[in-house]
Order: structure tokens, then sequence, then C-alpha cells
């Protein structure tokens, strides 16, 4: 290891370093590798996420603080869509030499806050040098066993929920990327973007309370999103567009569009069976839940809208598109 790599470690340790919660990282950053103790009976959650300068933020837009939270809450939000709690992460960071000075210091505060009040420690990682920033964060996570609610178990006749307001987070960066995003009515849309909260409460009390039969977060748009869903339990579903939860920022036909195939949300997507719809009420600790849908035998996804039901075409986030 370079006397330059070694500093930068001991840099990434001094700002994430800290007090480790009891029963989560036995031996974290410093180590060949870290330890970890799962508490008993429960089974461990594994997921893997990139941040990639470029793809998922722009250097000269995005604060770097907001970056170092969002790389690790949209990793987490994949633990919240299994029901599960999250405990420790490792990260894999590349950046350039002249990124190691104030703009590495403002994204360590950024995860270390975001490592803070998810309640998810840092173990260790990686560090090495390139041109353009990339971030690869894996996040180890717990749920009791038999608990983790998975895409698969949605059937016939299943509500289909969403969890908070869709399409919020694309508008952000729209306005983001506009220069728009300090005015005072653009806030939350820009909150929503640049630190989106993973919805870890409201996915443990679906798995504890056994409500939820399939879920999974919304991170790429619900019409690439819910297909996924479907295909992994064997269905289709049919979307009712006037239960949309909406953008109140922006037009009824414009805020639609952006329910539909705007990404990073990260809100739960979920299915209820009718017997436990009595179970759910509008709100989770004020996060609002809403029923926009079923899950029909007829294969495919389509739409409802004043009175006409169409297909509804696939036009989420696709990295590959």
């Amino acid at each position: 290891m370079s006397q330059q790599e070694n500093e930068l470690i001991q840099r990434i340790s001094g700002l994430l370093g800290g007090r480790r919660r009891k029963g989560s990282v036995a031996l974290g950053i410093g180590d060949d590798a870290a330890l970890w103790v799962p508490k008993p009976e429960r089974e461990v959650v594994l997921t893997c996420d990139w941040f990639l300068e470029g793809t998922h933020f722009l250097r000269g837009k995005h604060p770097p603080h907001a970056v170092g939270w969002k790389c690790l809450a949209r990793a987490v939000s994949d633990i919240a869509a299994m029901g599960g709690v999250p405990r420790c992460f490792l990260m894999s960071l590349a950046l350039p030499a002249d990124l190691t000075g104030t703009w590495l210091d403002r994204f360590l505060r950024g995860l270390r806050r975001a490592a803070k009040e998810l309640h998810c420690d840092p173990a260790g990682g990686d560090t090495t040098r390139r041109k353009e920033v990339l971030i690869s964060i894996t996040v180890i996570g717990e749920v009791s066993r038999g608990e983790a609610i998975h895409r698969s178990g949605a059937t016939v006749g299943d509500a289909i929920y969403v969890s908070g307001t869709l399409g919020e987070a694309e508008l952000g960066l729209r306005m983001l990327r506009r220069g728009l995003g300090m005015a005072k009515a653009t806030n939350a849309a820009l909150r929503k973007h640049l630190y989106p909260r993973p919805r870890l409460d409201l996915g443990q009390w679906l798995a504890e309370k056994r409500l939820a039969s399939a879920m999974m977060d919304l991170s790429d748009g619900l019409s690439t999103d819910l297909p996924r869903l479907c295909a992994a339990s064997g269905v289709g579903a049919r979307i009712e567009g006037d239960s949309l939860p909406l953008s109140s920022l922006v037009s009824r036909a414009e805020a639609t569009k952006l329910a539909l195939h705007g990404g990073d949300d990260y809100e739960l997507l979920f299915t209820v069976k009718r017997r436990n719809e009595r179970r759910l009420t509008r709100k989770f600790r004020a996060l609002g839940l809403t029923r926009i849908g079923e899950i029909t035998r007829e294969r495919g996804i389509s739409i409802t809208d004043n009175g006409k039901s169409i297909a509804l075409r696939s036009a989420g986030w696709d990295p590959f598109r």
C-alpha cells in the first residue's frame, strides 16, 4: 500500500469512525476484513449498489454531502424492501487525486450522517484512483427468520400499494439540472432527490405483521419496477391512474408521467391480500399508503384512466437503454 493510499484510508477512517452499536460490527475498518456477528434467529440480508459519477450524480450539480448520503441510503432501501434491518456496510471508492481534500471531507460527512441516522455502521472497504468518482456500497442486514418479504409472493386479487408520493425525485433532478433547485417551492422535490429516505420502519412493520405478500423498492420507476414484481410472481397488474399519489408541484398530466416513469423515489411497492387490507391504515407514521391497483391473472401491466384501459409501457430508468 502506498503512503498516499494509507493516508487516504486514515482520513476515511477518521471521519467515519466512532462507537459501534453492540451486536453489530465486531471488527471494522483497519484490518484485512471485517467481523460481523448476526443476532440469533435472524437471516442475513445482503445487497450491493453502484453510485457512479455521470450516471447517478453530476459532480458540478450534486453537493458532495448529498452524494455521501444518497450512496448509502439507496443501498439501504433494498434492505427495507425485504423488511430487514441494516447493520453495517462496506464501501469501495475510486476518485481523482484532486478530490481527496475538501470534496472527500464533505462526502464523508454526508455518508457519516446517513450511517448514523440509518443505524448502519461502516465496516471497511477499498480505495483506488480514477478520473471519475465510482462508489460501490455493500450493505449487510438482518431479518427475523421466515419474515423476509420477496417479490414473488403476489397472487391474483391482491391489492397493490405504494408509500409516499411518486415522481418527486425525478422532478427534483430536472430542477437541479435547470438551476432551479434552491427555489422555495421546489424544496420538497429537491430533498427527495438529494436525500431520499429508505422506508425502513414501514418495511419492518409490514414484515412483522405479515401484511405484505410481495414487496420491492421503487428505484427505477413504477412502469419499470412493477413488471419485475409481476414477473417474479407470475402475474399481471392493473393500475388505476386516478389513484396514483402525485406531486402537487406540476400539472396533473406531467405529475402522472413522473409518477409512472420517474426513478429514484425509493418508496415501497407492495401487495396485500384482500383479507389483510382492513389492517392497513391510510398512513403509517404520517407516511401515506395508497392503493393504486390490483394483481390480475392476465400477464402484462395495464393502466385505467377516464374509463379507458391501455397497456402500460415500461419507460423508467434503464442503464442499458
